[in-house]
């Protein structure tokens, strides 16, 4: 082979390497690069060391309910997975139904302008984002209502992450983020016209506290929607299968437990709202939300290649493999999880806020 032929032919792997990590790489929208993944606010030295402190928890089953420890795990794990989350899924870390037609990106969008539309908000609302992480829906939802949006997530890195897209996506001006615990948040009681969650209040210890406190700071008459994930009619705690994928999901998702369905709306009701509607937003006609996650494996495959390569050369932290790893399993017990009916992660609530008082409210 000629020397010309040797210099196109490294010219094109080196072309073909390029592309691979650094234009397939990156998220949908562009939000992170695969020569970018990091631990969060973890230095990379101790990523290993906190996945290995993660899965430890699970070891100590008495503990995932503790409320005072779910905090620093929840925040441990968006540290992990916040990076990899945006690399390989978007800015908006949920599920949405498929719609034919419809990108995925799109079909996020439209799902997120649902729970806004529910909530019945004005433009220069003030509506609060419970668990925003790093602000996908928040700027959608500001985008579509004009309302201004306050986010709050537990994670500093997401909230460094969720001001910078808000500042390059022009809304700024309407997207807040604060870090802080939303079962203790740092707002006045009954400072906002509205707010929402989705797919976020699962990480909550117990659902009512959370719930309690966004009825706190909520104005009297203003509505709230969550996006719940749940066990649905179908699972079966006798069966070993279902409790092997829901337990998959818990372990892989940093849940403290997963609730049944039937659990939401009696929660509502005892803190003190008025339950308007309740359905999973997953049911047919819907189409399945799971499909992407099926129709990805090969990009997974792909991702995980490219980050055992940048693990191997010191790009990226030692233990990244064994995150994105992790988040491989748990999509195949999500998908299970969707396919089989006893698992779906968009139970949707919408309540109110009475004008006055219940009395289950002022005895919470």
């Amino acid at each position: 082979m000629d020397s010309l032929a040797l210099f196109f032919t490294g010219a094109l792997l080196a072309g073909g390497i390029y592309w691979f990590v650094c234009v397939l790489g990156p998220a949908e929208q562009k939000g992170k690069r695969a020569v970018d993944l990091s631990g969060g606010s973890i230095s990379a030295e101790n990523v290993q060391d906190n996945y290995d402190q993660y899965w430890s928890f699970f070891r100590r089953p008495k503990e995932i309910e503790t409320t005072e420890k779910v905090p620093d795990f929840v925040d441990t794990f968006y540290n992990l997975v916040t990076d990899i989350y945006e690399w390989g899924w978007g800015q908006s870390f949920h599920f949405s139904p498929s719609i034919p037609g419809k990108s995925h990106s799109e079909a996020t969008r439209l799902h997120e302008e649902m729970a806004v539309d529910l909530i019945n908000v004005k433009p220069g609302d003030r509506i609060l984002d419970v668990g925003c992480g790093v602000g996908g829906p928040m700027r959608a939802i500001a985008a579509h209502s004009r309302a201004k949006v306050v986010g709050i997530t537990i994670n500093d890195y997401q909230v460094n992450r969720a001001r910078t897209h808000n500042k390059k996506a022009g809304l700024d001006s309407l997207c807040e983020v604060v870090q802080g615990n939303f079962l203790e948040m740092p707002f006045p009681e009954n400072s906002f016209d509205g707010a929402y969650s989705i797919e976020a209040t699962c990480h909550a210890p117990k659902l009512e506290e959370v719930y309690a406190e966004i009825f706190r700071v909520l104005k009297p008459g203003s509505l709230y929607v969550s996006y719940e994930w749940v066990t649905t009619d179908k699972y079966k705690d006798s069966d070993p299968e279902h409790v092997e994928v829901i337990q998959g999901i818990e372990r892989g998702d940093a849940l403290p437990g997963l609730r049944n369905y039937t659990d939401i709306a009696e929660t509502a009701r005892k803190v003190g709202f008025e339950v308007v509607k309740e359905k999973d937003l997953a049911k047919p006609p819907a189409q399945p939300w799971w499909t992407r996650l099926k129709m990805g494996r090969i990009a997974y495959w792909r991702n995980h290649i490219v980050v055992t390569v940048l693990s191997a050369v010191g790009i990226a932290p030692k233990g990244t493999v064994d995150v994105h790893e992790m988040l491989f399993k748990t999509a195949d017990y999500l998908t299970k999880g969707g396919d089989s009916g006893i698992f779906t992660p968009m139970h949707m609530i919408l309540c109110r806020k009475p004008e006055k008082k219940t009395e289950a409210a002022s005895n919470s």
